[in-house]
């Protein structure tokens, strides 16, 4: 099992930052793929972003490239993603997953999430 805990969301005025982060625990951390995720009111669930085991591969969704970063710091076993020049439509909740194996964008693909931190962009 891996349990994962997002932290950092919040209200911020568009064109503004919020750093989103997630703790993992369990299973040892490098061996997981790491994705964001987020889902607004009314909408699927969507990939955001996504991190390689070994860190050097990333992945993000095109309207979101250029403005958020993923990263993870193994020695505090988290994931981050920075985001940057928020825009409204950005409001959701993001939550953190885990899955073993490759990079995927699927939501069921992933085995683990977290419990969801609400980002809130207002106009």
């Amino acid at each position: 099992q891996v349990q994962l805990v997002e932290s950092g969301g919040g209200l911020v005025q568009a064109g503004g930052s919020l750093r989103l982060s997630c703790a993992a625990s369990g299973r040892p951390f490098s061996r997981y793929t790491m994705g964001w995720f987020r889902q607004a009111p009314g909408k699927e669930r969507e990939f955001v972003a996504a991190i390689s085991w070994s860190g050097e591969d990333t992945y993000y969704q095109d309207a979101v490239k250029d403005r958020f970063t993923i990263s993870r710091e193994y020695a505090k076993s988290t994931v981050y993603l920075q985001m940057n020049s928020l825009k409204h439509e950005d409001t959701a909740v993001y939550y953190c997953a885990a899955r073993r194996g490759g990079f995927r964008d699927y939501v069921p693909e992933y085995d683990y999430w977290g419990q969801g931190t609400q980002v809130t962009v207002s106009s």
